[in-house]
């Protein structure tokens, strides 16, 4: 099977994004998605988030890059499993404004997470 590396895909009106059925069991465990270090968001499986992003954001209590990283990464966290039936998942609406995400999206794969940004 073909790894998918990028995709875009048109917001419904609910703020839904279809994930590609080639990429679901890879998100199987479900999703985070966080404001990314500029203006587009990350999407991480579950899994990934869990066992390599929490562990780094639990690091030294007066470390200012630590609490830096909490709060860029924390602050409008969103978990969610994803929808098994459409392969959806939905993004609230503060995480889209935080984009200057309107409809039209596009999901890139950055490494063991996904950039997605605004078309």
């Amino acid at each position: 099977m073909a790894t998918i590396d990028y995709f875009q895909r048109k917001l419904d009106e609910k703020r839904r994004l279809t994930i590609p059925a080639e990429l679901r069991s890879e998100l199987k465990s479900g999703v985070v998605v966080t404001r990314g270090f500029k203006n587009y968001l990350h999407l991480y499986p579950k899994s990934v988030w869990d066992k390599q992003v929490e562990p780094k954001l639990k690091g030294d209590i007066l470390s200012e890059e630590v609490a830096d990283l909490n709060v860029q990464f924390r602050m409008g966290k969103l978990e969610s499993p994803l929808d098994v039936k459409q392969g959806r998942i939905v993004l609230e609406q503060h995480l889209l404004d935080y984009a200057g995400i309107k409809k039209e999206v596009a999901c890139v794969r950055a490494g063991s997470y996904w950039r997605i940004v605004a078309v």
